[in-house]
């Protein structure tokens, strides 16, 4: 009886121990401070956050305006605040992003070409902390022709997994 319990048992018990076992596994791009490519085991949990746009820096400013939400390294510094808030009320950090999508309006101080630097700029100030060094996304950065809120020049979007164990 024994026997037959431990042989009914066994599989279920080898397969949790796989599913804890494997690491999210980040493939970095040693020229660039992303990720090329991030494995999500089987069994981790997900957390899809919504695209978001930044607060208003500038509440003096004219609504509709640029300088009312700031220019492109305040707005992503805003919302990247945002996103951290958002995944630590799931226990999530940006640590745990393992996808990030970047949507830039052109500038027209900038001849209506995004500001990839000023993204950066705020980018850096997460993902360039030594703690977070080996804990890059995968990204994607496009132009986009416009966002929902007058104004907004950076929406972003994130995935971030965990260890079905937390």
């Amino acid at each position: 009886m024994r026997s037959k319990a431990l042989i009914v048992l066994l599989p279920g018990l080898l397969s949790a121990a796989a599913a804890f076992g494997h690491d999210i596994i980040r493939h970095a791009n040693p020229s660039f401070p992303i990720a090329n490519s991030v494995l999500v085991p089987a069994g981790a949990e997900l957390l899809f956050v919504s695209g978001m746009l930044a607060e208003v820096a500038d509440p003096s400013a004219p609504a509709g305006s640029i300088e009312r939400l700031g220019d492109t390294a305040t707005q992503a510094k805003s919302v990247l605040e945002k996103i951290a808030k958002e995944l630590a009320v799931s226990g999530l950090t940006m640590a745990d992003v393992v996808k990030m999508n970047v949507f830039l309006v052109g500038d027209p101080r900038k001849d209506g070409r995004m500001d990839f630097e000023g993204l950066m700029q705020a980018y850096l100030q997460v993902y360039g902390q030594p703690a977070l060094g080996k804990s890059l996304p995968a990204r994607t950065t496009v132009q986009v022709a416009g966002l929902p809120l007058p104004g907004a020049l950076v929406e972003i979007e994130v995935v971030a997994a965990r260890h079905a164990a937390h």
